[in-house]
């Protein structure tokens, strides 16, 4: 497995109230697979999001990436640098860096030497050969969608995890991000953990679950 959560607890103090977030989650996925999951606004899949990429840390409960438990590292920037992937409902580009630059931003902060045979690979995949040297503001919608996901994959993670990531775009673009992630999961036997109110994204999971009430639940 590239992924084990076992029995993940997560609240929040909202003043003298103690919010259960996520209650005893647990769940395992294989490496090279698609993970969904859906569920109402504010039941927590961002929360289980961040703690998964260790943006936050749980209550309780283990999270394992490949045969390593979270709790072992003393710092959380080398495995966040070099085995997860970021992508998010706003492409977050840096406004003063060119495409190049903002998708290379992953191998800079990793102090990683550039495998350029990679990213030229990635730009023609991507079909941006001709924005390499673009600035984020010359861009469509659906080219910055796909520049911030040329980036998350950069440093080759582990993991690619998507919060929303159709969310901020029309359905043309949202339909091509969906068949960019079925190829690059094909191709590249990326794996993928998506969190999504759109059931067309959801609908490509391999695994498919629900979050609803602080428990996962499998569809």
């Amino acid at each position: 497995m590239i992924l084990s959560v076992k029995n993940l607890k997560k609240s929040y103090n909202d003043g003298e109230t103690k919010l259960e977030v996520l209650k005893d989650i647990s769940f395992d996925l294989k490496k090279g697979s698609i993970l969904t999951i859906k569920g109402p606004s504010g039941s927590g899949k961002s929360t289980l999001l961040s703690l998964l990429g260790t943006l936050d840390t749980q209550d309780s409960g283990d999270i394992i990436i490949n045969d390593k438990n979270l709790d072992e590292y003393d710092d959380f920037s080398e495995i966040r640098n070099n085995h997860i992937g970021f992508i998010f409902q706003f492409h977050n580009l840096i406004s003063e860096l060119n495409v190049t630059e903002n998708v290379c931003v992953p191998a800079f902060i990793s102090n990683k030497a550039i495998d350029h045979n990679f990213l030229d690979t990635l730009f023609e995949y991507f079909q941006l050969t001709n924005k390499e040297n673009a600035f984020p503001l010359d861009l469509s919608g659906g080219e910055k969608q796909r520049v911030s996901v040329m980036r998350a994959i950069i440093n080759k993670p582990s993991i690619i995890i998507a919060d929303e990531p159709t969310g901020n775009l029309d359905e043309k673009n949202a339909l091509k991000l969906i068949d960019l992630f079925k190829k690059l999961n094909k191709d590249f036997g990326l794996t993928f953990i998506i969190a999504t109110h759109d059931n067309k994204v959801f609908d490509i999971g391999h695994q498919k679950m629900e979050l609803s009430d602080g428990k996962l639940l499998n569809l």
